[in-house]
């Protein structure tokens, strides 16, 4: 699990372990932007400061197969009693009115 202090430090986190993996890939920054769709500029900087569209940081992750690792992010908090279940209030169903 990511245990990092500050927003800083996750984004060179990232940036270096994308690059890692770019690596290990055998992939030229020039490939990466080829296969992600993301330019050769953005991926560049990147790797160099952390910089990228949320777009394009996807887009990275599904040229480096690690798509997956998105799936945990802003999961739903489980309810841990039936209390808190009923004490939710319904979302509002969406349609046609009658």
């Amino acid at each position: 699990m990511l245990s990092l202090s500050s927003p800083g430090e996750v984004i060179r986190s990232v940036a270096s372990r994308a690059r890692d993996r770019r690596l290990r890939e055998g992939l030229t920054q020039q490939a990466l932007a080829d296969r992600s769709g993301v330019s050769f500029g953005s991926i560049k900087r990147f790797e160099r400061t952390g910089e990228i569209s949320l777009r394009g940081l996807v887009q990275v992750a599904f040229a480096l197969g690690v798509q997956g690792d998105f799936e945990g992010l802003f999961q739903p908090i489980p309810f841990a009693t039936l209390d808190e279940v009923l004490a939710t209030p319904r979302k509002p169903m969406r349609g046609r009115r009658r």
